[in-house]
């Protein structure tokens, strides 16, 4: 027989304790349990963490990826970039390379 033992995360620790910290939390609940989604079914997306200009997303990422120095996959691994769409996958794999 199996025995199984669920626990259950209390507190984030990846986050600090600052109210900027704890708004995001907040803000991250509330995408989950749905009460920032309008009618139209599209989430509010703070100012703070829209980026108009691919190079700066790219630039502040991938910091020194256009050196000659190859990087190894742990570095690709710490430094990802998601995207909703195959098409925007290509075309930021497309401007970095």
């Amino acid at each position: 027989m199996i025995y199984i033992k669920f626990l259950h995360l209390r507190q984030n620790m990846c986050l600090g304790h600052s109210e900027a910290d704890n708004q995001h939390a907040q803000w991250l609940l509330e995408i989950g349990a749905g009460s920032t989604i309008d009618n139209s079914k599209m989430i509010q997306v703070p100012q703070s963490m829209v980026c108009a200009n691919l190079n700066a997303l790219i630039n502040r990422i991938y910091p020194g990826i256009g050196n000659s120095r190859a990087q190894d996959d742990q570095y690709f691994l710490d430094h990802i970039i998601l995207c909703p769409r195959n098409d925007q996958v290509y075309d930021i794999n497309e401007a970095i390379l």
